[in-house]
């Protein structure tokens, strides 16, 4: 992909290595395999195109300009996908040697995705796969900066190319000695006098916990806030309250998870920022796809 790219968008690749490089100008040179000077001559040569300032000098060293970064982090993601359109015109592309780049969900962690991982390895092994785990506005940023090629993500995005590839069931995660431990199932309405331990507001899950405990009749009473999900486990492991949580084949000895009564899940989107994948992207995308229709 690079090589296409420094064919036919030079300066504003290096524009793009610039701002991932901090205004590094050496180690942005380094990254793009040009001598420095190359690469402050492409740069001067955008300014002198655009005719705005890209960079501000301070002493030796450079920064670049808010117009400067915004302008890189913008095009970043059209950058890549044009390599990847050119590679794949150009015919040279290995589908099954190079690096892809995915991001899941923090609730994910465990069972189905690392196992459907596992095997697109065993099939593809050529294929090198760089993981990402984060909060899903966070995956969908990297996505937009073309930090990453796909994205699982709960729930699909509304501004992303995304393909719905299954449901998340949430749970009612409680204390071994809770009085409801060991029912079949449980109505969220059983639960309103539980004190509750929760994502915070902005995660969609705590979205969801909201609105299915006001539809059962009552506001769920949020006593600790956690980003991390293995910690909330934790903390009903010690008795300090109840969730609604994922499966988690990790889950502390102390914690029974009992269905919910009625329907509570969370659809789960395979998402791409660009209308075009390379190669490798392509590969791990339809390999998911394949694997979702099979267990569907």
């Amino acid at each position: 992909m690079d090589h296409w790219l420094s064919l036919f968008a030079p300066q504003l690749h290096a524009l793009v290595e610039l701002e991932a490089h901090d205004g590094h100008m050496t180690r942005a040179a380094e990254a793009l395999g040009v001598p420095q000077s190359s690469m402050s001559r492409r740069i001067h040569a955008l300014e002198g195109d655009l005719k705005i300032p890209l960079l501000v000098h301070a002493g030796r060293t450079v920064r670049l300009t808010p117009a400067a970064t915004d302008l890189a982090r913008r095009i970043r993601g059209p950058l890549a996908e044009l390599g990847g359109v050119l590679e794949e015109a150009a015919g040279g592309a290995d589908p099954e040697h190079g690096t892809v780049r995915i991001g899941f969900p923090l609730t994910m962690g465990t069972g189905l995705l690392p196992d459907l991982l596992s095997a697109f390895r065993h099939a593809h092994p050529g294929i090198s796969v760089t993981l990402t785990q984060a909060h899903g506005s966070e995956l969908a940023g990297r996505l937009e900066a073309g930090d990453l090629d796909l994205a699982v993500m709960i729930p699909p995005p509304d501004r992303l190319h995304h393909t719905v590839i299954g449901a998340q069931e949430i749970l009612a995660a409680l204390p071994r000695g809770h009085r409801l431990a060991g029912a079949r199932s449980v109505r969220l309405a059983d639960l309103a006098a539980e004190t509750f331990i929760a994502n915070p507001a902005s995660y969609h899950l705590r979205r969801m916990t909201e609105t299915w405990c006001a539809t059962a009749g009552f506001a769920p009473d949020v006593a600790l806030e956690v980003t991390e999900f293995g910690t909330i486990r934790e903390l009903i492991d010690r008795g300090l309250g109840v969730a609604l949580l994922p499966h988690d084949d990790r889950a502390p000895s102390g914690v029974v998870e009992v269905p919910l009564a009625g329907e509570h899940r969370r659809a789960v989107a395979l998402a791409r920022a660009t209308s075009t994948l390379t190669p490798v992207a392509r590969s791990l995308h339809d390999f998911v796809l394949a694997r979702a229709a099979s267990q569907s």
